[in-house]
């Protein structure tokens, strides 16, 4: 069984890439000043977080910064814990921190498993998966959406027919069939 872990005082949170454009590994990254957590996760998932996280902060206070959120870049050296599965977003009751609940892929999910909450117990043996659960301040929910979105502008660009993303030698365009 791989291991969970709960960050009340995240000092990083960020995503980052292995690789070449097309054949790159993406990761999340959490860290406090005990524990440096990276976990594998699809592109898909990246923008889905990011894009549901925009939409959180909207509904919350400014950070009241008044630089740039500038890209977080992830520390060395990268050791992937897990694979991701499902994410859950929540806020704290108080309206200033982000709570986030990262579990793993496992492959023997239960159709009748039960959901989980944000309040639940993390490291409840009877799961068969590993979780991370993390409370980011706003501005750091703030940065890891710039990052993404910059790490998803660094890719393959896409064919201007389909929306597809393109590789170096082009790719086979279902528009033109």
């Amino acid at each position: 069984m791989t291991d969970s872990y709960q960050f009340n005082s995240v000092s990083r949170f960020t995503v980052g890439t292995q690789g070449e454009p097309g054949s790159r590994l993406f990761f999340l990254q959490v860290c406090d000043d005990e524990h440096q957590v990276s976990v594998k996760l699809e592109k898909q998932q990246v923008q889905a977080l990011a894009h549901y996280l925009k939409g959180v902060l909207e509904d919350l206070p400014s950070p009241g910064t008044d630089h740039g959120l500038e890209e977080v870049q992830p520390l060395e050296p990268i050791y992937l814990e897990w694979v991701v599965g499902q994410i859950a977003v929540g806020v704290s009751d108080e309206g200033d921190e982000v709570v986030l609940v990262i579990e793993e892929l496992v492959d023997d999910l239960d159709d009748d498993a039960e959901e989980f909450s944000l309040d639940d117990d993390l490291f409840d043996p009877s799961d068969s998966g590993a979780r991370i659960r993390a409370h980011l301040k706003v501005d750091q929910a703030a940065r890891f959406v710039e990052t993404a979105a910059e790490l998803v502008r660094k890719g393959r660009p896409p064919c201007r027919l389909c929306g597809q993303p393109m590789n170096r030698d082009g790719h086979v365009c279902p528009r033109w069939n």
